[in-house]
């Protein structure tokens, strides 16, 4: 079966992102993209837009038990 092809600016509303980042995205080989000639229109496919989302999705930090509260230690519970 042939993937859908999506234009830059379609590629970038599926994103969620602005065409300046996909062509950013692009030009530092984080996204797979399809050019039929030099200088031609580029065209990205499901798959390439669905491993950008894999490669650029990160995990979440734990949340912290208490509301507020972060991951230092008191001043008073140095060992120093």
């Amino acid at each position: 079966m042939i993937e859908k092809l999506y234009t830059r600016k379609e590629a970038a509303e599926v994103l969620g992102v602005s065409v300046l980042t996909l062509d950013e995205a692009r030009n530092t080989g984080l996204i797979s993209y399809i050019q039929y000639t030099e200088n031609g229109r580029v065209y990205f496919t499901e798959s390439a837009l669905e491993e950008y989302i894999v490669r650029s999705t990160h995990k979440a930090r734990p949340k912290a038990e208490h509301p507020g509260s972060s991951f230092r230690r008191k001043k008073e519970q140095l060992p120093f």
